[in-house]
């Protein structure tokens, strides 16, 4: 439905309704009656399920408004482009605004909502528009405020409420945008909480009855929104319900910034919001569990936007009112809702279904949910009863870990996050994180880590506990930390009025506190002072600052004992008791200490420490402790202390004895000694398997685990009967220690481990007995190929090998197949089904080429399409229409076994095929009604380029110009800079080397993967199986006429000798952003100054046909796509030290750069080496003026298809730019203006300009 108005008296009657709420002082106040609406609108959350309005964007969409539609008369000489700008809407055409809002509410809203989504000063500086967001904010309040109250006079039994939008911003508090810089962030938490400040203000001032924080993909972000909003209610003395609204991105259930849905509602649960809900992202039947899980922990009302389905190719909607209001019925008939409505792609039609189908059915009801202190990080941690000791890693702590300290004050964050890792492998469920030290500026070392930690998921799935005596350094920790982390500590050590304000900072924050047991008389000793101090916290924290009793963690102080001072004597079953009387009398209260006190009179003595450190955790648990600081790598097994050691140290840790320090100190060398006995003892090694498995698992000893798996495997009658048999019996026995307190979750997760061990050595047994005796014939018979002009194969190789296990017939082409072979064969050898791949753009138009000559040849058999440059738009759009069998496009080689086995199943394919049809119809429906990508002309655009200050730069000469080359490189050297995680990504395993190596779902695959590649490494550099080969060239070069470059014979520059022509970014960019093309980073002619350019092209691939052949022969499909993948990652490998040649000697222009192949990868060096066909310089066509001017073919070998793929595949070319400022980027859509430009330029016609630049084409052509 749209509603286009000329006027606010054809929408409602009254000639006032625009202008209502304008005089504040006047007959009609937008906030008058606001607090009986708020308990209107409780009420109504209880008894029946309520309906918010759809997109506001969709409607305004429909309008179709121009840049004039806009600005209107206000902002028509304003100096930024405005079009897109939606929430200005309220200030230049608020009787749009007023329409859509009616439109919703005569539709069955309950609720309508601003149009304020990107009503922030942040967002607002994309349009120069910052000086009036409150005025926006305050317009857009009233507005709705205007369209409700309306609504309410014609249905006073309805009454209509106003949410204030809050969005996300578009920036990200957690998370940097520059991959090269992770702890980069380009906004901070006090610019967000100032900025939602500033729209807060209007949104109350204008009439919101509640306020919305709406599509939280950062929950960092939505943090700071809450910090404002609770900021603003106590200094204006006012207080609204609070919604929030989370985004879950896709289908990994977690946010954008990483989290699962229970961690976000963790974070944000402080606020104690009305609602709490998800929109925006997903389809309503993708949200599903996702919101029963919301549904299930939240203790409060429960909301659910989503968007019209999943968005299709094109950025559209599909999803019917029908289709959408059957999905969110369902969540209101399984009692998940109390609130719905639509996101992006909804109208007010969805919006009337959805009404209609809810009105019927009963609310949610809020359940009673168990006071628990639930944390998180990515990922949630409730503590609860049940959950036995948590352990807080101890190492990322300057002041108790030497090492730590060092790697920080040497900078070395890298190996700092490696010390945060290992704590998280080694069972760690919380780390703590302190960075007080009298060197180090504390509050910018705390923030510079959290910001890397964040970066990291492995380590950042766990919360943090912010530590440190200077508060604050706490409170900049609390700004950078999207999950809810634990503060310690603070205390009344500084009285009541400093611990009050304190406390309820961290509790506005969001976070859990530990408080220490320390008051103005100092430190706590005794049990009476320890409970004493703990009781005057709580009563304070809960009663006068609203604290949650569950988010309070009492530290009763561990202090030394053993230290031959009587008085100390009793401090560890003094703080054991306290503990006690704090669980048994302060409800909910957690217990947390500092383990490695308790030892610290035995430091150098690592065994009785550990010793000491399991005794004391045992008898401390089963008196109530939930937590402590401890090192998770080093904890004794009780069960395993010898039993004398274990005697003597709990006389000292429960003070039995009064010689219990020196009876300690008489065994604790021996026991030193008999510890490293211990580790050498092989007597368990005589006993039976299944005794010898069980000691590995409860030890978490990996080192005899796979031969022992083999002896049972063996003896057994099949593989999986040594899991179910010995392999359980032992984690059984871990199960009850752990259950006892005599293990800890350290110990539990070296057992785990050991058990995935000896699990992933009987997996392929267990798959083989599954499948023996299967003599099925093939499923059918499939040709595949790489399209003619294309030479990359390795995917396609994957799906075919894929294929074949999976029981089909596969007839692989090879790569450079013209259609008119694929046709014969397919023919001749009757095959099912054709798969077509491609890497390149060319590639694409050859896909339609080969569609099309299938229909004129009368093919029947459905057709795959898959690599790189293809999609499933491209697929429906251009290919699907010019072949009537199934066309079908293939994500990757997983869903490659599920499409074949639908295509090739009578039973299955009709309905199949229909699905892909109709779905591809959509597609290509909306398609045909996309708007052109918004661009900005190309004059404009170049006026915009980067400006660069070229009186400031000085320009190195090459040591020579013209080329040079290289053969037979050595490949050792090319080795050490190999980038490991592209190759892994080529077998489809996910992660970042090394780190992948150790993934729990793909680690063992890819250790394997590795393995196997060092040992063909070794092999193809041993019996030189490859070799490798390059050329490079360096010449004077400018810039001419905005975007061109010329490259000259000589100094002289007299002549060009070629001319290189880049591509401009056209897209709208914020003030102080440039439109950027390469030729910016090279000295214009009109400078004088003499500047120079560089080209390279590089292969690993001479030799591999042959072994490649020898392997295919052989049927050794697994080592012929393993070659290919090393020669490629060679040929990237070689790229790079080229490259790094090139800067350090042949152009010499960083002459001083030492990096390590890690600040390789992640391009930490000054220049650039762009290829054509990639992002800064699109057209693989210029390849050919690249070739020309090294003499490729002759220097190495390496020639160009038609189009323009290199042969052998193994190999790489691109320019050298040395500017300092240069970097890479991407053109984005382009404009017919500099398509035509363009054509001039390289004198080609319309036509063939376009299929070069087909992927960044801004319009249909």
């Amino acid at each position: 439905m749209t509603i286009k108005l000329q006027s606010s008296q054809q929408q409602t009657g009254d000639s006032s309704i625009l202008t209502r709420g304008k005089d504040r002082c006047g007959s009609w106040d937008p906030v008058a009656g606001r607090p009986e609406r708020i308990e209107d609108l409780k009420r109504l959350l209880k008894s029946r399920i309520l309906v918010l309005d759809g997109a506001m964007g969709t409607m305004i969409q429909d309008y179709k408004l121009d840049e004039e539609g806009y600005r209107g008369h206000r902002f028509a000489d304003h100096s930024c482009l405005q079009k897109g700008n939606n929430d200005l809407l309220s200030l230049t055409r608020p009787e749009i605004v007023i329409a859509v809002h009616s439109a919703y509410l005569e539709a069955g809203a309950d609720i309508v909502e601003t149009n304020t989504f990107n009503s922030t000063r942040i967002a607002m500086g994309d349009y120069l528009m910052e000086e009036f967001v409150h005025e926006m904010n305050f317009e857009a309040a009233r507005l709705a405020r205007v369209a409700a109250s309306a609504a309410t006079e014609r249905t006073p039994n309805r009454p209509r409420f106003v949410a204030g939008v809050l969005g996300p911003t578009n920036r990200t508090a957690s998370i940097s945008p520059d991959v090269n810089d992770p702890g980069y962030r380009n906004v901070k938490f006090d610019e967000l909480v100032a900025s939602y400040d500033e729209a807060i203000s209007g949104l109350v001032n204008g009439g919101a009855d509640f306020l919305l924080v709406e599509t939280v993909f950062d929950t960092l972000n939505c943090k700071a929104a809450l910090f404002a909003i609770e900021t603003f209610f106590d200094k204006n003395d006012i207080r609204l319900p609070v919604m929030i609204s989370g985004t879950i991105t896709d289908a990994s259930g977690r946010t954008l910034t990483g989290q699962t849905t229970e961690a976000f509602w963790n974070s944000i649960a402080h606020a104690n919001p009305l609602l709490v809900g998800l929109n925006c992202a997903l389809g309503a039947s993708e949200l599903r569990p996702y919101l029963e899980e919301l549904s299930r922990i939240a203790g409060t009302h429960v909301s659910c936007h989503p968007n019209a389905g999943l968005p299709n190719a094109f950025g559209g909607y599909d999803q019917s009112p029908e289709e959408f209001t059957d999905a969110l019925g369902a969540f209101a008939d399984s009692g998940f809702v109390n609130l719905v409505g639509g996101c992006c792609g909804t109208t007010p039609d969805h919006i009337r279904a959805l009404s209609d189908a809810v009105s019927s059915i009963a609310p949610r009801e809020i359940p009673d949910i168990e006071p628990r202190c639930r944390l998180s990080g990515l990922e949630p941690l409730n503590i609860g009863p049940d959950t036995l000791f948590v352990n807080v890693g101890e190492r990322t702590n300057v002041t108790g870990s030497a090492r730590f300290a060092k790697l920080i004050k040497e900078n070395d964050y890298d190996a700092a996050l490696d010390v945060a890792r290992q704590q998280v492998d080694n069972g760690a469920q919380i780390i703590d994180i302190n960075m007080d030290e009298g060197m180090l500026d504390s509050e910018a070392a705390m923030v510079t880590f959290l910001n890397l930690v964040a970066a990291e998921p492995d380590i950042s799935r766990v919360p943090v506990m912010i530590d440190s005596s200077k508060f604050s350094v706490i409170e900049a920790g609390l700004k950078c930390v999207q999950g809810k982390c634990v503060v310690n500590s603070i205390s009344l050590k500084e009285g009541e009025d400093s611990f009050i304000a304190q406390a309820k900072l961290v509790h506005r924050y969001g976070a859990a506190i530990v408080v220490m047991a320390f008051d103005e008389d100092g430190q706590a000793d005794t049990v009476d002072r320890k409970t004493g101090i703990c009781k005057r916290s709580y009563d304070i924290l809960v009663n006068q600052v609203g604290l949650a009793p569950q988010d309070i963690i009492f530290d009763p102080n561990i202090f030394a004992v053993a230290t031959g001072i009587e008085e100390h004597n009793g401090y560890a079953v003094d703080f054991i008791e306290a503990t006690r009387r704090i669980k048994e009398n302060l409800p909910h209260a957690l217990i947390s200490g500092g383990l490695s006190n308790v030892s610290f009179s035995f430091r150098g003595n690592n065994p009785v420490r550990e010793a000491m450190h399991s005794v004391f955790l045992y008898h401390a648990i089963a008196a109530g402790m939930d937590m402590g600081i401890v090192n998770a790598g080093q904890l004794a097994v009780y069960q395993n202390i010898p039993d004398d050691l274990r005697e003597r140290v709990e006389d000292v840790i429960l003070n039995r004895r009064d010689d219990s320090t020196e009876r300690l100190l008489e065994v604790a060398d021996s026991a030193k000694g008999q510890n490293s006995a211990r580790e050498i003892d092989l007597s368990w090694r005589e006993q039976s398997v299944d005794a010898r498995l069980a000691h590995a698992l409860v030890n978490g000893n990996s080192e005899y685990v796979l031969d022992d798996t083999e002896e049972a495997r063996a003896a057994a009658s099949r593989a999986i009967e040594v899991i179910e048999g010995p392999l359980m019996d032992g984690m059984n026995i871990v199960g009850d220690l752990f259950g006892e307190g005599k293990m800890f979750l350290p110990q539990v997760v070296k057992s785990a481990r050991v058990m995935k061990q000896a699990v992933a050595y009987l997996l392929p047994f267990i798959e083989d007995e599954k499948i023996a005796g299967d003599s099925r014939g093939a499923k059918g018979k499939i040709l595949m190929a790489t399209v003619k002009g294309d030479v990359h194969d390795i995917g396609k190789n994957i799906v075919g090998v894929v294929l074949q296990c999976n029981n089909f017939e596969v007839i692989d082409l090879g790569v450079m197949v013209p259609a008119q072979k694929i046709i014969e064969v397919a023919r001749a050898e009757n095959v099912d089904m054709i798969g077509l791949s491609g890497l390149i753009t060319p590639s694409l138009d050859e896909m339609v080429h080969v569609a099309s000559e299938l229909e004129r040849e009368g093919f029947d058999i459905p057709l795959l399409i898959g690599g790189a440059t293809t999609s499933k738009a491209h697929t429906a759009v251009k290919i699907e229409e010019h072949y009537h069998a199934p066309s079908v496009h293939v994500l990757d080689a997983s869903r490659a076994v599920g499409v074949s086995n639908k295509l090739l199943s009578k039973e299955q394919r009709p309905a199949f095929a229909a699905e892909i049809h109709a779905e591809y119809e959509k597609l290509r429906a909306r398609y045909a009604g996309q708007a052109e990508d918004a661009t900005v002309p190309l004059s404009a655009a170049r006026e915009n380029k980067h400006p660069v200050n070229w009186t400031e730069h000085s320009v190195t000469k090459p040591e020579f110009l013209g080329t040079r080359v290289f053969h037979d490189y050595p490949l050792d050297d090319l080795r050490t800079h190999i980038d490991w995680t592209p190759f892994f990504r080529t077998w489809e395993l996910a992660g970042t080397y090394p780190r992948i190596l150790e993934d729990k779902i793909v680690g063992a695959a890819a250790q394997s993967l590795f393995d196997d590649a060092q040992a063909m490494l070794d092999l193809i550099i041993a019996e030189k199986w490859l070799s490798a080969s390059a050329v490079i060239g360096f010449f004077p070069a400018n810039s001419v006429d905005h975007d061109d470059i010329e490259l000259y014979e000589n100094d002289q520059r007299e002549t060009p000798h070629a001319v290189l022509h880049t591509i401009r970014q056209q897209m709208p960019r914020k003030k102080g952003r440039a439109n950027l093309a390469l030729a910016d980073f090279v000295a214009p002619k009109a400078t004088g100054i003499h500047d120079y350019i560089g080209g390279f092209a590089v292969t690993a691939g001479i030799g591999i046909d042959a072994k490649v052949a020898e392997f295919e022969e052989d049927n050794d499909d697994y080592s012929a796509i393993l070659l290919k993948a090393l020669a490629d990652r060679l040929a990237e490998a070689f790229a790079e030290r080229m490259h790094q040649r090139v800067r350090r000697e042949f152009w010499g222009y960083a002459l001083d750069e030492q990096l390590d192949n890690e600040a390789l990868i992640r391009e930490k060096y000054q220049g650039i080496r762009p290829a054509p066909g990639y992002p800064a310089c699109p057209d693989h066509s210029g390849k050919e003026t690249l070739f020309k001017l090294l003499d490729v073919s002759n220097a190495i070998g390496v020639e160009l298809t038609e189009s323009f793929a290199m042969l052998p595949t193994a190999a790489v070319s691109g320019f050298y730019i040395a500017h300092p400022e240069s970097r890479y980027f991407g053109t984005g859509k382009i404009g017919r203006d500099q398509v035509r430009d363009y054509a001039r330029r390289r004198a080609l016609d319309a036509a063939t300009t376009e299929k070069w630049l087909a992927p960044i084409l801004g319009y249909k052509p």
